[in-house]
């Protein structure tokens, strides 16, 4: 198996060419990483005629060597990028496939150029603006809209992959003997967690909660649709790394969109923009909705996904009381 290294420039070249993705006379002029990724292995391959981004998916999480993942989870983000380019709005939210390599669990994609990330927003000093919000509905909007699917299968289904997110939403965060000690996030935060891992009726519904995630549905989903998703480009807001891709419930993307709005403290109005301009809203389930809003602000704030957030204790405190809130009511 080919294994992708910044620090082994002839054998990658070589690996390029082989697979025709290099011409002849083209030579790369420089290899560095686009930005920290936590789950694959990604680079910037620069040429002497053009740049890409190459991704290759290894057998664990490349941010936690020690946590397993499905080694050949990129090739399913390959396929949800060839799904969607069938819909030209929605393609155009996102970088375009290259090529795809099975055998080494490998894709190209194209360079969306100098862009940064919208985890700034977890400084809680910036806001969301309103156009940027416009965009980011709007590719909800078209996704779930225009690759709905009338009969259930088994496309997309992604099943190993939303295993690994199921334990780390719905299972990893209420469990006492993870050996995670959250005071190292910040002091006294492992003693409020205590509260909800020790508490039955939250982790009863939560479990319930997962049980919906895990099961088929008609709406194909980005899957991890957060502010470290979304890029800032001089093209506007492009959509990346939908490797927990699959089709499920529709509240399940909004949620976790919506959720990341309450973590980086965005005006109620910001929030109240996204269910009004989402097509359909009036149709969602608002118990299941709620509910995943509340797991997902809770396995930020007491799971192993944390984020770089500046947030004192007594507002990740009150912000834990108002998810479990949402999940029980």
């Amino acid at each position: 198996m080919f294994i992708l290294n910044e620090n082994e420039p002839t054998e990658l070249a070589a690996y390029l060419r082989e697979n025709n993705w290099l011409e002849e006379n083209e030579t790369i002029n420089s290899i560095a990483k686009p930005g920290e990724g936590n789950m694959n292995y990604v680079l910037r391959i620069v040429t002497t005629k053009h740049s890409f981004i190459i991704k290759q998916s290894r057998g664990y999480v490349e941010k936690y060597p020690q946590v397993l993942a499905p080694a050949n989870r990129v090739l399913t983000e390959g396929a949800f990028y060839t799904k969607i380019a069938a819909d030209f709005d929605v393609q155009a939210a996102m970088p375009k496939i290259i090529a795809i390599d099975e055998a080494n669990n490998l894709i190209l994609l194209e360079d969306l150029g100098k862009s940064n990330d919208f985890t700034f927003l977890y400084d809680l000093e910036e806001k969301i603006q309103e156009k940027e919000l416009h965009q980011l509905v709007g590719y909800l909007n078209g996704l779930h809209q225009n690759f709905q699917k009338e009969i259930i299968d088994e496309e997309l289904s992604n099943s190993a992959m939303r295993a690994l997110n199921y334990e780390h939403i719905f299972e990893f965060p209420y469990r006492d003997d993870t050996g995670f000690d959250l005071n190292t996030v910040q002091k006294g935060l492992q003693e409020i967690a205590i509260t909800y891992k020790n508490d039955v009726e939250l982790k009863l519904k939560i479990e319930s909660l997962g049980s919906l995630y895990l099961s088929k549905g008609k709406y194909l989903l980005h899957g991890d649709y957060y502010p470290g998703s979304w890029l800032k480009t001089e093209n506007g807001i492009k959509i990346i790394d939908p490797e927990f891709c699959f089709y499920g419930l529709r509240e399940f993307d909004l949620a976790v969109f919506i959720a990341h709005l309450y973590l980086t403290q965005q005006e109620k109005s910001k929030i109240a923009y996204i269910k009004n301009n989402y097509l359909y809203f009036s149709e969602l389930n608002s118990e299941i909705l709620n509910g995943f809003i509340g797991t997902e602000i809770m396995r930020r704030l007491i799971g192993l996904a944390q984020l770089p957030l500046k947030m004192d204790l007594e507002t990740k405190a009150n912000l834990l009381t108002f998810a479990r809130t949402l999940i029980l009511k």
